[in-house]
């Protein structure tokens, strides 16, 4: 085979190809278009889902532990008189609650505190805002967590 007969059938292949891409791409008309559309938004949605969902159980978990710390922090306020005089733990409210509120600024946080009895109780509101999510209208999530504590004594005996 000459050189020059595989030139020419490389051109005839060259020009039928790009006559079938050109028929190929014209036969489309806009039908795969609304279709890869529709699929990426919907994978959009999962992936802000999976990333947002992650974020906002992060955002619970570390309400969670503020609470929780902010409840211990106020269980400490222990009117030491009457513990003194009576062997008794007493809290005592106001300063219960200056207390929690006063750790719950020092962490950045929010909530709610109430003394009822001998147990404080902490709730702590969060606002995670979203990364993916505010595509389709989401633009944060709130999460709540509650964290409860009792004043407990030291340890008097061992136990077995």
């Amino acid at each position: 085979m000459n050189r020059r007969g595989f030139y020419a059938r490389r051109t005839r292949r060259s020009t039928w190809w790009r006559a079938c891409r050109g028929r190929w791409w014209r036969a489309d008309e806009g039908r795969v278009t609304a279709f890869v559309v529709v699929l990426t938004i919907g994978i959009l949605a999962l992936a802000g889902l999976t990333l947002d969902g992650g974020l906002a159980l992060s955002a619970k978990v570390q309400a969670n532990g503020q609470a929780e710390a902010a409840a211990r922090a106020g269980a400490q306020a222990i009117d030491l008189a009457a513990y003194r005089s009576t062997a008794t733990l007493q809290l005592m409210p106001a300063q219960a609650v200056a207390d929690a509120h006063s750790y719950l600024a020092a962490v950045g946080a929010s909530g709610t505190v109430t003394v009822s009895g001998d147990t404080v109780t902490v709730t702590v509101t969060a606002t995670q805002h979203t990364q993916l999510l505010g595509l389709v209208g989401i633009s944060s999530l709130t999460v709540h967590s509650t964290g409860t504590a009792h004043p407990q004594r030291g340890v008097a005996t061992i136990e077995p």
